[in-house]
């Protein structure tokens, strides 16, 4: 059985929140940074959020990779948008970079944005 990716986003989520509950300490001045680091400036909000997913391919963080993709999809981010990002991160880091891709592409299919 294939690993659902909506799921594991969701399970992400509830953890994510677990955490904060218990750490707020941490939680609330993590929560104001990116409240604050990914709000629209200079470079919008979208674009800081796909410029984010990148760094999430590069790096195999695959909560991170989810999470950002959830929310540049948010802020009206396109396909076509998304497929360029995973695009520079392939670029980056070729093989690693397209193994992670594959998950952006599962969970796009999944949310229905990319069809067969």
């Amino acid at each position: 059985m294939l690993e659902s990716q909506m799921e594991l986003r969701v399970e992400n989520g509830r953890n994510a929140a677990i955490y904060k509950k218990l750490m707020p300490e941490v939680a609330e001045p993590y929560t104001a940074l990116n409240q604050e680091v990914y709000k629209d400036g200079a470079v919008s909000g979208k674009h800081k959020r796909l410029m984010a997913l990148v760094a999430a391919l590069c790096s195999g963080c695959r909560a991170c990779i989810l999470f950002q993709c959830d929310q540049a999809i948010e802020l009206g981010a396109e396909l076509e948008e998304i497929l360029e990002a995973c695009a520079v991160a392939v670029a980056l880091r070729g093989t690693m970079g397209m193994g992670e891709t594959e998950r952006v592409v599962a969970y796009l299919r999944e949310r229905g944005l990319i069809t067969d």
